[in-house]
């Protein structure tokens, strides 16, 4: 959620949209001359986005309940707000464009860019894959869970209680597991049979499906069909 108020407010900027921002103008009038290129264009005007975003979601987290395990929380949803934020300066890069005679590029015009907010999410997504478990010692320190004291990076995510696992059926945690679900065995998504049945691999049943077919209009009045019977492979969860 950072990430994206972050994103989201600074390319209003950008764009104008706001009254209270605009472009970054700090990157301006500087360059090296030596290597023909200088800062101009719109650079994206992060820190104001980044400004903002604290403001409005670290207040937010200062009004919650400040009990034991309440500021742990919330010492972790603030850690990784900061993470996501840092997510959008890490993911910038340079825009330049050429100036010259007859399309020459003698002198390159290069300003600071937002990358798309995909490639972001595509960031965030291999943090939270390496992402480490951290358990509260104190209000004011944090250990590792295997009792080294580490330092913890500001770009790093970071939780505090591990998932369930959703693979095995849990009646007291409501988790229906997979077992017997149905997936799709030539699919790479969410659906595959890989992904869903867990590494126990997949039962395959031959279904048979009927159903009306080659309906024809019969005048006057009613609808003539077929019954079409077709035998269908179906993949299931061990």
């Amino acid at each position: 959620m950072a990430a994206g108020l972050v994103h989201a407010v600074t390319r209003s900027c950008s764009q104008g949209n706001m009254t209270e921002c605009g472009c970054d103008a700090r990157l301006r009038g500087g360059g090296s001359a030596a290597e023909g290129w200088h800062w101009g264009g719109c650079s994206d005007h992060i820190q104001y986005g980044t400004w903002f975003s604290r403001k409005f979601m670290d207040h937010t987290l200062k009004n919650m309940s400040t009990s034991r395990s309440s500021y742990t929380l919330s010492t972790m949803n603030q850690h990784n707000s900061e993470a996501g934020r840092q997510a959008i300066n890490r993911t910038m890069s340079t825009d330049c464009r050429c100036h010259g005679v007859s399309g020459s590029c003698a002198v390159k015009t290069c300003w600071r860019t937002m990358a798309p907010f995909q490639r972001v999410g595509t960031y965030l997504k291999d943090r939270y894959e390496h992402s480490m478990q951290v358990t509260e010692r104190s209000k004011r320190k944090m250990k590792w869970k295997d009792q080294r004291r580490l330092h913890v990076d500001k770009h790093q995510l970071i939780f505090l209680n591990k998932s369930p696992n959703y693979c095995l059926e849990d009646r007291r945690r409501g988790i229906a597991g997979t077992r017997g679900r149905r997936c799709n065995r030539t699919s790479t998504g969410p659906d595959s049979c890989n992904l869903l049945c867990c590494g126990r691999g997949y039962n395959t049943h031959v279904v048979r499906h009927i159903q009306r077919c080659e309906c024809k209009f019969v005048w006057c009045c009613y609808v003539h069909c077929r019954r079409c019977e077709s035998m269908n492979d179906m993949h299931t969860c061990k």
